[in-house]
């Protein structure tokens, strides 16, 4: 094999440049050339990097605008008079041209009217801004103890005998049925229904993370951690948690879509909420399914409660797949 010889006169440089000495550095030598890393900023760059997830976000930010904002910009509250915005009590059960004819072209009508003559489009948005605050309530309280409760009831033995023996008990017993025994126990108001979802809804959530978390208790680092007497409530918070973010975010996508389904389907039996929910629309518009003329009272809540049922799941379910670390490469 020939070698070939370079003439390093041809680079026109100095002994000392070519024979120059290279200092060592300790911390030098240990930094990484990879690019930082951020756990959210990958989420958010995974999530935005589907189309659909940015319409089904941009139709969340549509439905959360007209639940919350256009309410208070028609001044519209239920509580004080439900039918404080009854136009003509004799406009009852219009079809939205009819209602848009004797009412004049306004967007309020684009649904027709009510059993009362009120603005069906009006009612609905103030109905969606209850059950979705419920949603979220309940959301909020059942992940956060589910979510606690798991992390620890999955890692300490002692206390996965005792919630273990709670929960099979609790597991058998309908949960409809027991939100329908304290939804007549109590007044059916707003925080009576936040209690009657909440006071076990938890349960399955931390049954959930307790099977979770105790796939992971027995690697390597958290036993490190318990032999140098790291406390169980740190290890969970800080060596188990972290690495479940994904799983907690789909949980969640599906909890908070169950409880708009919950109190619709409690008011249109007659046990849900005594405000002006989607719930009570619907309830309220049972005859109107049937009868030729007036389905816009019925079909629409129903449709704004699918429609938000839907995005939510859709929302949350996406943003979990982007919460995995291994999307992120």
């Amino acid at each position: 094999m020939t070698q070939k010889h370079i003439n390093l006169d041809e680079f026109g440089l100095t002994d000392e440049e070519l024979f120059a000495p290279v200092s060592h550095d300790k911390l030098a030598s240990e930094k990484i050339t990879a690019p930082r890393y951020s756990y959210w900023r990958s989420v958010f760059r995974v999530f935005f990097r589907k189309k659909i997830n940015i319409i089904a976000l941009s139709l969340l930010a549509v439905l959360i605008l007209f639940a919350y904002v256009y309410p208070m910009i028609i001044g519209y509250d239920a509580t004080v008079d439900p039918f404080i915005h009854v136009m003509d009590g004799s406009a009852a059960h219009l079809r939205p041209m009819q209602a848009m004819q004797r009412f004049g072209y306004n967007m309020k009508w684009i649904l027709g009217t009510g059993g009362a003559g009120q603005s069906t489009f009006d009612a609905i948005w103030y109905g969606s801004s209850i059950s979705i605050s419920l949603a979220l309530v309940c959301a909020a309280i059942n992940m956060f103890l589910g979510v606690a409760i798991g992390a620890v009831w999955g890692f300490s033995k002692k206390v996965d005998i005792f919630m273990t023996e709670v929960y099979n008990v609790v597991a058998n017993v309908p949960y409809i049925l027991l939100i329908s025994v304290i939804v007549l126990i109590m007044s059916a108001s707003f925080w009576s229904m936040v209690f009657a979802l909440t006071v076990t809804g938890w349960i399955a959530i931390a049954y959930f993370i307790r099977t979770q978390v105790i796939i992971i208790r027995d690697r390597e680092y958290n036993l490190a951690s318990r032999c140098l007497g790291t406390p169980i409530a740190r290890i969970a918070t800080k060596n188990i948690l972290p690495f479940m973010t994904s799983v907690i975010v789909t949980l969640a996508a599906t909890e908070i879509p169950s409880y708009i389904s919950y109190e619709v389907f409690l008011s249109y039996i007659g046990m849900g909420l005594s405000d002006m929910s989607l719930g009570k629309l619907i309830e309220a518009a049972k005859s109107a399914m049937v009868t030729p003329g007036w389905g816009f009272e019925f079909w629409s809540p129903v449709a704004v409660a699918s429609i938000i049922a839907v995005v939510l799941y859709v929302v949350g379910q996406n943003l979990g797949d982007a919460s995995d670390p291994r999307t992120h490469m």
